[in-house]
């Protein structure tokens, strides 16, 4: 379980002392994950994190994200890098976050990271998918359904959860 659910210290993934991991009871990984929903919700933008030619690029996505979570949505112009490091190497992370840039931040900010992989929005979901990005984004109807877009979803493996400046949580989905 430790590798599935723990506390960050610096270079080491252990439990801190006094904590309890969040899935050993259910009641705090449901907590967590309303937590997430409720954060997602707030965000319309994400940080999306490809990798290309042995060289990392970070853009802005408008993202949404499904009831349970197991995917985050967004749509790409294809003739991108983005798209090109997408198309070559399907891993990703999305970072979500709630900073307002303030002192504060240290403190009070919330940073998730969600890793997962790329997958095209298959057709018998495509309805469902594109009712929850423009549920979020309904002034993204016209750039979303442009034919020189790409509809996509991270299948998420996990979420990395920053709290507190420094207090680091692991969840699978």
């Amino acid at each position: 379980m430790k590798d599935e659910i723990a506390s960050l210290l610096p270079h080491k993934l252990e439990v801190q002392e006094g904590e309890v991991p969040v899935e050993s009871k259910g009641l705090e990984k449901t907590k967590l994950l309303e937590d997430l929903r409720e954060l997602f919700g707030s965000q319309p933008l994400a940080v999306l994190a490809t990798q290309g030619e042995g060289t990392p690029y970070v853009s802005l996505v408008a993202f949404a994200s499904d009831e349970k979570l197991k995917y985050l949505l967004f749509s790409t112009t294809k003739a991108t890098r983005k798209y090109a490091n997408l198309s070559a190497n399907p891993s990703v992370s999305l970072l979500i976050d709630n900073r307002k840039n303030i002192l504060e931040d240290f403190r009070d900010a919330v940073a998730v990271a969600a890793l997962g992989k790329i997958e095209p929005v298959e057709d018998f979901e495509l309805k469902i998918m594109e009712n929850i990005y423009l549920m979020k984004h309904p002034h993204l109807v016209d750039f979303l359904h442009s034919p020189t877009n790409a509809f996509l979803k991270i299948n998420v493996e996990k979420y990395i959860v920053v709290s507190h400046f420094q207090h680091v949580v692991e969840v699978k989905v």
